[in-house]
């Protein structure tokens, strides 16, 4: 399999890099740019690592930091483009690669709500990739844009799921707290964090029900239709590294007993373990018996196999209460919430054909 020329914008940062770390010796993609700010210009990926748990590759050390310059990557014959860049600064550029004749797959928020662009999440709604073709009409050259979600609402998303599909629920209630890498490095102050828990973090518990419906929503006759589902979110903040935990609440939920519940969550499989792709987790969704599970510190990195590490939710300490199910949930927030969700939504569009 020819493997295709790809870019990594944002390299400078936490999500970037980790793009790095996820796609040295990649299958599919060949990363032959590593673009970040004019002020990176020329330094060494070394000089700016900052991935504390992820030891820089040899093959990466020297790799050498390149401007942002979507024309200079279109003559390098770059096709795919993984995208880290912040959203104030991310629709510019990777429009300006689409229009250019890239694929784009986006960790940035600035594309999400578009009416022609996916926010994917493979094993959910991997049919939202049509939207791409309706996208490509109105790009010079054919490129298009795939976003991957807000890192809560990815976890969230993939954990109910199967709720919603065998017990159609719509009504969920989830306190989120949510690790200093998801505010990009170097996070949170420390001392507004030390010993405290900040109870807001901006638009976050808009984006979450917003996202959620596109995301669980259908594809069809060229236009999204939003799932009836509700997401009702509170946000905070809490001094951990990685690895956003959230409580999930359902009121008036129609379940078996809580063990039914996680044997319906342990089944869940989709098109991206059906295709076997790289970076896709072989149990999406594991679910820990355990009182105390799960945990940032314990938990983060679930998944298997090893590509696929932080790829995979976590849920345990499921308890159905009468008509009340509750439960908490782990995914980690740079991974599966960031790198990892774009480049499993890279996979899957070259599997189907479109990169």
């Amino acid at each position: 399999m020819t493997r295709r020329k790809a870019a990594i914008l944002g390299s400078s940062g936490m999500i970037g890099q980790r793009f790095a770390h996820m796609l040295e010796g990649h299958p599919y993609f060949d990363v032959v740019a590593y673009c970040a700010s004019d002020r990176s210009e020329g330094r060494r990926l070394r000089d700016l690592w900052k991935l504390a748990d992820v030891e820089l590759p040899a093959g990466l050390s020297d790799a050498e930091i390149d401007a942002t310059n979507p024309e200079a990557l279109a003559r390098e014959g770059v096709e795919v483009v993984f995208s880290g860049l912040p959203s104030e600064v991310a629709g510019k550029v990777e429009d300006e690669c689409a229009d250019g004749g890239m694929a784009v797959f986006s960790n940035a928020s600035a594309h999400r709500m578009e009416p022609d662009t996916p926010i994917m999440i493979p094993e959910i709604n991997h049919g939202h990739l049509r939207a791409v073709e309706r996208q490509r009409e109105r790009r010079a050259k054919g490129g298009f844009v795939v976003t991957n979600a807000n890192c809560s609402i990815t976890g969230l998303a993939l954990g109910i799921k199967p709720l919603v599909d065998s017990y159609g629920l719509t009504d969920f209630s989830v306190a989120t707290y949510q690790a200093l890498s998801g505010a990009g490095y170097p996070g949170v102050p420390s001392i507004d964090v030390l010993g405290n828990v900040i109870p807001h973090i901006q638009s976050e518990e808009e984006k979450m029900n917003a996202e959620g419906k596109k995301i669980l929503g259908r594809y069809e006759e060229d236009r999204f239709v939003d799932s009836p589902v509700n997401i009702l979110a509170s946000c905070a903040r809490v001094g951990v590294r990685d690895g956003h935990l959230e409580a999930v609440f359902v009121r008036r939920a129609d379940v078996p007993d809580a063990e039914g519940v996680a044997s319906t969550l342990e089944r869940f499989s989709s098109r991206p373990q059906e295709l076997s792709l790289p970076s896709a987790p072989v149990q999406p969704i594991i679910v820990r018996r355990e009182q105390n599970r799960p945990q940032p510190a314990l938990d983060c990195n679930a998944g298997s196999p090893e590509r696929a590490k932080g790829m995979a939710v976590t849920i345990g300490r499921i308890r159905v209460d009468g008509e009340d199910l509750r439960f908490f949930l782990l995914v980690h927030n740079t991974i599966r919430g960031g790198a990892g969700g774009s480049v499993l939504n890279a996979e899957l569009a070259h599997r189907e054909g479109l990169t």
